[in-house]
């Protein structure tokens, strides 16, 4: 059964307050199936363009994944950009971590 809208989304970022995510995530509703969930959380990097976005990998599953949108050009970082994106993406993995653990909590509960 489909749960984690947009205002749950928008919970559950608040509560993970990591202050380097500010600004940069956002709790968004997208089109989706019916039976789906409609969970989506875009993420605009500062090192990379343009973005990637966690959603849940189906309804009822804990599990999300993360997707990086589209590029046209090849992307070419210095090393202190480079070590910038590898903070980021580590800051996103943290972020689908506490979104899956949030989620097996919801889902034992409700």
């Amino acid at each position: 059964m489909p749960f984690r809208t947009r205002e749950l989304l928008e919970e559950w970022l608040d509560e993970f307050a990591d202050s380097d995510l500010a600004g940069l995530a956002e709790a968004e509703e997208h089109e989706s199936d019916p039976g789906t969930d409609p969970g989506l959380i875009i993420v605009r990097l500062r090192n990379a363009t343009p973005y990637m976005f966690l959603q849940p990998v189906g309804p009822g599953d804990p599990k999300w994944a993360v997707t990086f949108g589209p590029r046209e050009q090849e992307l070419v970082l210095g090393s202190e950009e480079l070590a910038g994106l590898a903070s980021e993406l580590e800051l996103a993995a943290r972020l689908c971590a506490y979104l899956e653990g949030r989620s097996q909590e919801y889902i034992r509960t409700h």
